[in-house]
């Protein structure tokens, strides 16, 4: 056998149901096998496994053993001349495990290979080449001189900078992502180093392999996509943690005591200064922008508060107590708008106008409300609130709106971000996908449809081939372009990517026979999904309004329960489910019990006192309380709740 391809999944089913259509392509007319080491996912991994690709070996970890100990337990029982570990998140050209096995035949002394690296966007992934994190190699790195000087032959050490991105070259480490292994090699070297949960045994068999006499090569003459970062947030703490320690593991197990007490220093340096600054652009995401809008709010605030008190009251002799009005007031207004805005949905991202302005309306209903609650000496002019409304409504648009033009990442215009797709492929697959995206929540602005291949002659829904498409792109103001593999080569899926780049594009592939659709728009982020959308309720937003609605509903329920007792059923069992819901055991609806549907796969929610089958006339079979469960979780409002809780409660 030549080939044996070792996968370790751990919930990302999409990513990996798109990997291993890749892969199938690529193992043809290589005698082979393909291997999914799945460490305990809840995400219906196995169960897609089943389904779609019963060819593959499947071994089921009951526990998350890591990747080392995973990519180990496949590689014992393999039989391939050569090994390939392969992330999930990756796809394969249709050539490139033929390419590769050709050229290790070729090279006896290649112990190791690594392939040239894109991302989601098509761009070059600097860590398809990495040099030994030597402890001088590792301070570059960490404190950014690595950056500043990208091609330089002593600073971009780390990632070999100064090494052609198109030329075959020996390197020190292969990235974990594609490694390929010629099994005598790793009879001699050994498997990777279980002491590693999760960074850095790649580092390690790479140098392993090194001592054992052999090369890593650098192969660029085949591509794969990376859409590295959908398992982890680079910019986490914990990812900071695991990271860096993994690297102070190899440092101790491969240098001298002397480099080995230099290397831990710096990383420790490390961890504990990208930790800092982790926390630091995480607590800066989230608070930037109500502090910024607090900032101007107040001094807006202030401004108005002065001239209306100084020419409008004391005309012009005076003006308004500076004490009480300036330093309890106007903060306590403040607060009361940012924090509705807040709870509208004003500080979501992206941020958009209309949550954040009808929070400031809802905020002054409150303000109205305690106004009237106040002493007379904390009483200024209601004027103040009515100018204070409008000058908040008016700065959260300006905000808003400068972001929008200046295109910032986190502002979005209007209800929806306009999205306008050109999806790439057959008339089936076309037609399948357009429908595929419009039952999606994104709402598409526009979607084109292009042929994959240059014939002139295209039918009239269509808008051209491919070809034409950086013409069409420019006409249609594309943001989108989503390549049906089904009828085009992931070669030149990844051909267009990259040359299509420069416009600024996001990149989807929509795998044959499948319900998702699947990219990344950056290395950082997770990776965006389109699929037949059951997670509505569970956006940030829905979770706040149905957390607030229980809360309200049950504080209110239990303040008036004895005029409600005249009005609801079983007012006894009534005034109990509020607590339950009040202290956060329970929702007031929740999904319906079932047992034959697999509710794993819906987004997690609190139990519900009742649920959408409570209000249906007579008994629902497990099938259709499962039906009403995804129309639940996917069309979730807020009435829907008001309704089932209403109607149960008034129900005789």
């Amino acid at each position: 056998m030549k080939l044996s391809v070792v996968i370790v999944n751990y919930n990302v089913e999409h990513f990996l149901e798109q990997c291993l259509f890749s892969v199938r392509r690529a193992m043809e007319g290589i005698e082979g096998e393909v291997f999914v080491v799945d460490n305990n996912s809840v995400d219906g991994s196995l169960r897609m496994l089943a389904t779609k690709f019963p060819d593959v070996r499947v071994i089921a970890n009951k526990d998350n053993v890591g990747f080392a100990k995973a990519n180990n337990q496949a590689i014992r029982v393999s039989k391939g001349e050569y090994v390939l570990l392969l992330n999930p998140d990756t796809v394969v050209e249709d050539d490139t495990f033929s390419k590769c096995i050709s050229f290790m035949d070729s090279h006896p002394d290649a112990g190791g290979l690594g392939v040239k690296m894109v991302d989601g966007k098509g761009q070059f992934l600097p860590e398809s080449k990495r040099g030994l994190p030597t402890p001088m190699t590792a301070f570059y790195k960490i404190f950014g001189l690595s950056k500043l000087f990208p091609h330089s032959r002593r600073f971009s050490k780390y990632h070999l900078g100064y090494l052609p991105e198109d030329e075959v070259n020996s390197v020190d480490i292969l990235a974990g992502a594609f490694m390929m292994l010629r099994r005598e090699t790793l009879e001699k070297c050994g498997l990777l180093d279980e002491t590693f949960f999760m960074y850095g045994e790649d580092i390690d068999l790479s140098y392993r392999i090194t001592l054992a006499g052999y090369k890593n090569y650098y192969f660029p003459e085949t591509r794969i996509i990376h859409y590295k970062g959908e398992s982890t947030k680079k910019t986490s703490v914990n990812y900071v943690f695991v990271f860096y320690k993994a690297m102070e593991i190899f440092a101790k197990k491969h240098f001298g005591q002397h480099r080995a007490r230099l290397f831990s220093f710096f990383i420790n340096l490390a961890i504990y200064f990208r930790a800092f600054l982790a926390l630091l652009s995480q607590f800066l995401g989230k608070i930037y922008m109500p502090l910024i809008e607090a900032v101007i709010g107040y001094a807006g605030l202030a401004a108005i508060s002065y001239f209306w008190g100084h020419y409008m009251i004391y005309d012009g002799t005076g003006s308004y107590p500076m004490t009480p009005l300036f330093t309890i007031i106007l903060p306590v207004y403040l607060l009361i708008w940012l924090v509705t805005s807040y709870f509208v949905g004003g500080y979501d991202k992206p941020y958009r106008i209309y949550p954040a302005v009808g929070g400031t309306l809802i905020g002054s209903v409150i303000i109205l409300i305690l106004y009237a609650l106040l002493p007379t000496h904390l009483r200024f002019s209601r004027a103040l609130i009515l100018l204070g409304t409008i000058w908040m409504a008016l700065q959260m648009t300006l905000s808003r709106t400068l972001g929008y033009v200046l295109k910032l990442h986190d502002f979005q215009y209007g209800k929806n971000a306009k999205k306008r797709f050109l999806v790439i492929g057959g008339p089936d697959e076309t037609k399948r996908v357009e429908r595929l995206l419009k039952s999606t929540s994104i709402k598409p602005d526009f979607v084109g449809l292009v042929m994959p291949d240059n014939e002139k002659d295209v039918p009239d829904n269509y808008l051209g081939n491919i070809a034409q498409v950086p013409d069409i792109i420019g006409i249609y103001k594309i943001t989108e372009i989503i390549f049906c593999s089904k009828d085009i080569t992931h070669q030149e899926i990844i051909d267009k990517m990259v040359a299509w780049h420069a416009n600024k594009l996001d990149y989807k592939i929509a795998p044959v026979d499948t319900l998702s659709i699947i990219g990344s728009n950056s290395i950082n982020t997770r990776g965006d999904l389109y699929t037949v959308d059951i997670r509505t309720i569970s956006t940030v937003q829905n979770k706040r309004k149905k957390r607030l609605f229980d809360f309200s509903i049950s504080f209110f329920g239990i303040v008036f329960w004895i005029f409600a007792a005249w009005f609801v059923n079983k007012p006894v069992k009534f005034l109990g489910d509020c607590f339950k819901v009040l202290f956060g055991r329970y929702s007031w609806v929740g999904y319906c019990p079932t047992e034959v549907i697999d509710v794993q796969r819906l987004p997690n929610i609190k139990k519900g006192i009742y649920n959408p089958s409570s209000i249906a006339e007579g008994e629902l079979s497990d099938e259709a309380r499962g039906r009403l469960n995804v129309m639940y979780a996917r069309d979730y409002t807020i009435q829907k709740d008001f309704n089932i809780l209403f109607r149960m409660l008034l129900k005789r």
